[in-house]
């Protein structure tokens, strides 16, 4: 057995961890809405998840690899390692923690032990997203449901057709935000690896697979399995426990965190806006977690709701904020023993 592939087992644990938690976001208001299985809603994001990751994963990696460039295989073992563990245990208590806050963390806890300087402007540059990621969310979540409402309103669909098109319409967008997810975030499960492991191409005649999309898609592989086999926790929080929605408002809050992805990851609208002198947004992995969190609060702020479960949202905030710090340490303590027990250099 190739000895990287025995190393990116952190990362692919990471990946399983990141289906778990954050990938369920997406169709988590859905499923709690009923409008479809969570069989349905996993297979869809499976499949998505990984044409996502493979064909547009490059560009969020690039950030991440600025605040650290990790080249030794047994530190981005670690590093993935507290990461997933970090996410595990948030997962374990039902809370939509972010995989990109416990990244960052675990890369910062490198940084200290090993004495890379950490760049302040990337990590501002990331930070700066958590925060605007639930926003932005927000703000698209409150026009999208002031432009549904007009529109049905106008079209005088009955119940059961009605019911129908927004089915549809869940799926669509939802495979969409699965693909988003895939591009965006699939830097926070193996970008640690990109720099460190030896994987050799693999050569189809038609067409070449590197190293970076091998590794992309062995991680999305793994956040499809967390998917299916431990996410049904985390929908249940998502989906009923902060907002009772409907289905309707299930259809915005999907396409309103989806675009926000989207946003995050797409390095053909980063072009096009450098191309018409506008500035770029930054390709940085963000939390979907954050994303369903803000869309689903903009639907309370649409409807003048006074219903928003703040005690539940203040239990999320507090799991946001203890995700990096927890990562970090966890990095940090596990870096050493790895160095000083094992004898293994970390950097």
């Amino acid at each position: 057995m190739d000895i990287s592939i025995l190393f990116i087992s952190s990362g692919l644990f990471l990946g399983w961890s990141l289906g778990a938690n954050d990938a369920a976001n997406l169709f988590g208001t859905a499923v709690g809405a009923k409008v479809i299985t969570f069989r349905t809603a996993a297979i869809i994001m499976s499949i998505f998840v990984i044409i996502g990751a493979v064909a547009s994963g490059s560009g969020a990696s690039h950030t991440l690899g600025k605040l650290g460039t990790i080249t030794s295989l047994h530190g981005a073992f670690i590093v993935a390692l507290s990461s997933a563990i970090t996410v595990f245990i948030m997962t374990k208590y039902g809370l939509p923690v972010s995989t990109s806050q416990s990244i960052v963390g675990a890369i910062i806890g490198w940084n200290l032990f090993s004495s890379n300087p950490t760049s302040l402007s990337t990590l501002t540059k990331i930070v700066m997203t958590w925060v605007l990621c639930p926003l932005l969310a927000a703000g698209f979540s409150i026009i999208f449901y002031k432009i549904f409402k007009n529109r049905t309103k106008k079209m005088k669909l009955n119940i059961l057709l009605r019911h129908y098109y927004i089915r549809i319409g869940l799926i669509i967008v939802g495979a969409f935000g699965a693909y988003s997810l895939g591009a965006n975030n699939i830097a926070n499960v193996m970008g640690v690896f990109t720099t460190s492991t030896e994987l050799k191409s693999i050569d189809l005649y038609f067409f070449t697979i590197n190293k970076t999309q091998i590794l992309f898609f062995l991680g999305a592989v793994a956040i499809s399995i967390g998917i299916f086999t431990y996410s049904q926790n985390v929908m249940s929080t998502v989906g009923n426990n902060i907002y009772k929605i409907s289905p309707a408002t299930a259809l915005i809050v999907v396409l309103s965190s989806s675009f926000v992805l989207f946003l995050f990851a797409s390095v053909s609208l980063q072009n096009f806006l450098i191309s018409i002198h506008l500035p770029p947004i930054p390709l940085v992995p963000v939390s979907s977690s954050q994303a369903v969190v803000g869309a689903i609060i903009g639907i309370g702020v649409a409807k003048g709701d006074k219903n928003i479960n703040y005690s539940k949202l203040k239990r999320i905030s507090l799991g946001w904020l203890l995700t990096p710090l927890m990562s970090l340490i966890l990095s940090y303590i596990s870096l050493f023993i790895m160095q000083n027990v094992f004898l293994e250099n970390v950097f």
